[in-house]
């Protein structure tokens, strides 16, 4: 087969102890889904039911990256999550079948052009300019679920230069991992490949040329990246 141009690479992530790397087809992820975040949004977390928005596959940008501060923006936010890896097709899951369906966990930040966010928002039009733009989407290292015993348990949290701006417990998912990809799954069909982003606790807030950001969930790898000019 020839092509017009050379296609671009799939984007993949390191899968750890291993050599073997997970190649991601998309990138899933749901707004609002700490109460406490949603109240610091302007939402109410007892009445919205779950929505979901996307990034390119190729916004993935892996632990120890530099980022370069993104384009048309004056206040870009860092959102740490837990990144839930798809490695079995489904559609109309049910939740209690829903873990079935997962390859693993990472750490994962939602980097958000917050200013252009909310100009979407105020226009009722798309998110895309402010979520899906390159690399928005940092993710640590792949570990299976097969070696992680209680994830609900874990602690969320994320450090700027040092200082914890955000920290949870994935206990306080409004809408639980397994109640998340049951949702996705009646209006996609899920895909080996499938990264979903879980949402974010409160404390976003904004971020800098040089600074270090540190995301971490108990008994992940961390994701850890730098902003440039």
């Amino acid at each position: 087969m020839a092509y017009v141009f050379d296609p671009i690479e799939t984007p993949t992530v390191t899968v750890a102890g291993t050599d073997r790397r997970f190649p991601v087809r998309r990138i899933f992820c749901i707004g609002r889904n700490y109460a406490e975040h949603a109240r610091e949004m302007g939402g109410d977390p007892d009445r919205e039911p779950p929505f979901f928005f996307t990034k390119p596959a190729d916004a993935v940008v892996e632990s120890g990256a530099e980022i370069r501060f993104p384009k048309i923006t004056k206040d870009l936010h860092h959102e740490v999550e837990l990144v839930v890896a798809i490695g079995k097709k489904g559609e109309n899951i049910l939740a209690s079948a829903a873990k079935k369906h997962i390859f693993g966990y990472a750490v994962g930040i939602d980097l958000t052009r917050r200013d252009l966010q909310k100009f979407a928002k105020e226009k009722g039009r798309p998110w895309d300019s402010g979520k899906a733009f390159d690399q928005s989407a940092p993710c640590s290292v792949i570990t299976p679920a097969s070696e992680l015993a209680d994830i609900e348990s874990a602690k969320i949290w994320l450090t700027v230069n040092d200082e914890i701006r955000q920290s949870a417990t994935i206990a306080d998912l409004v809408w639980s991992i397994e109640e998340v990809i049951a949702a996705l799954s009646e209006a996609f069909i899920l895909m080996p490949g499938d990264l979903i982003y879980t949402g974010t606790p409160a404390g976003v807030g904004p971020l800098s040329p040089g600074d270090h950001i540190t995301g971490h969930v108990d008994g992940l790898a961390p994701i850890d990246v730098t902003l440039t000019p």
